[in-house]
């Protein structure tokens, strides 16, 4: 039995492709040729926080969407199955989750570097 991915891996390559070519820089080779990379096209300019309020945006939805499905199930709507509600609700539950793992990293990062010894 095989389980299929859903996760859209194209940004994820192309973050990678970006961080090579970073280290790839920083080591001094020009060419990122030179060190087996396959360059398209630049990748534009991401703000960290625009980024940021983006996931966050999301997972408010699904959980706004969570909400007003099982509000439609609990007042009777025939349009609303019980095992929509329940799997709209359980990705609900995991993003925030995720969210929440996200910002504890994020946090316990921010606090190594402060604590650097400089």
């Amino acid at each position: 039995m095989a389980i299929e991915s859903v996760i859209d891996t194209s940004k994820i390559e192309a973050m990678v492709a970006q961080l090579k070519a970073a280290a790839a820089r920083a080591q001094g080779v020009s060419e990122p040729a030179q060190i087996g990379l396959k360059v398209e096209k630049a990748a534009p300019r991401v703000d960290f926080s625009e980024v940021l309020k983006g996931a966050i945006d999301q997972v408010n939805d699904s959980q706004q969407k969570a909400a007003k499905m099982s509000q439609a199930f609990a007042m009777g709507d025939d349009n609303v199955n019980l095992s929509d509600v329940m799997i709209a609700s359980q990705k609900a539950s995991i993003s925030f989750q995720t969210s929440i793992q996200v910002r504890n990293k994020l946090v316990s990062a921010y606090r190594d570097i402060m604590t650097m010894q400089v």
